[in-house]
């Protein structure tokens, strides 16, 4: 047996203790436990008999510009693992199940809390053009991400921008401006929730990192063209958005926009492309010996905004 498959033996070996003694664990769990890199590890547990898996929740595009072809599957499959995966010894499967059904009630309080807690800042942030009857029609606030999946999570990380800890997933905010808005009406949503976006960051009763646009219809109905990344990542977000504040027939209409332009169809290929892509990303990575992979690699395990956290 060659030294890097006695190591990962060695690996699988000692998680195959931790878990016998401590019942199944996540991913994240058996890493701090073990005090080991989340790939190997991922290569330890995925390659080893008996040890046994349950995967929660459920896969969806996510588009990345530093992937051939971009598209790709949410969440990474380091992410999986840490997050949403619960290993454990392969001859105790009813602890196993056990396990990941209380991982997947945890995730879903986790992201009903969060939807709550987006709810309740963009109500903050619009109240007061929500109460003027010539501004309210002609806007409207919708969620994306991992929140209207289900699979949001609470795992401290850094914002990129500043290094302060937030709870996990972001608030994937998108603020829509109907076509016969009155005049500066986006650039006063803008101004008024960029000013209460770093409150929020930084309040320890929150510590939401709220990553936001404000645009029009007009520029969305433009992005169904799909000409570049950033118009397909617009209407990717659109398509899996869900309604928070505003007007809801407006937030309707341009669901429309996308229906009726092909885009929706065009997501539904992506799935299915990203699904046949991870299946092929995943079987290369466990055959690559850790010390062999390249920085090609790396970017099949995690996305370059993970990077830091990984790293």
């Amino acid at each position: 047996m060659s030294s890097p498959d006695r190591a990962l033996t060695e690996l699988a070996e000692r998680a195959l203790r931790t878990v016998a003694s401590r019942g199944p664990q996540t991913g994240s769990q058996l890493q701090e436990v073990l005090g080991t890199g989340g790939i190997p590890l991922w290569k330890a547990c995925m390659g080893d008999p008996r040890l046994a898996h349950r995967v929660v929740g459920r896969h969806y595009v996510r588009l990345d510009l530093k992937l051939e072809g971009y598209v790709r599957l949410s969440p990474s499959i380091l992410r999986e693992f840490l997050t949403y995966t619960v290993v454990g010894p392969a001859d105790e499967p009813a602890a196993l199940d056990e396990a990941a059904a209380q991982l997947a009630d945890h995730i879903a309080q986790v992201s009903r809390r969060k939807l709550y807690t987006a709810r309740r800042i963009m109500d903050d942030l619009t109240r007061t053009f929500l109460a003027d009857p010539e501004l309210a029609p002609h806007f409207c606030v919708a969620i994306a991400g991992d929140i209207v999946y289900g699979m949001a999570h609470d795992v401290l990380r850094p914002e990129r921008s500043t290094g302060i800890l937030v709870q996990g997933s972001d608030l994937d905010i998108v603020v829509l401006i109907g076509d016969d808005a009155p005049a500066g009406l986006l650039e006063a949503l803008d101004e008024a929730i960029y000013a209460k976006k770093y409150f929020y960051l930084r309040s320890p009763g929150f510590r939401e990192e709220i990553d936001y646009v404000v645009k029009s219809l007009a520029t969305l109905r433009t992005q169904t063209a799909l000409a570049d990344f950033h118009a397909m990542v617009a209407c990717k977000v659109w398509n899996e958005s869900a309604f928070l504040c505003g007007d809801e027939a407006l937030f309707g209409q341009a669901k429309e926009v996308l229906a009726q332009a092909g885009v929706v169809d065009q997501l539904a290929a992506f799935a299915a492309e990203a699904e046949v892509t991870r299946r092929i990303h995943r079987e290369r990575l466990l055959t690559v010996p850790v010390e062999a992979l390249r920085d090609d690699d790396l970017g099949l395990f995690y996305t370059a905004e993970e990077s830091e956290e990984f790293h």
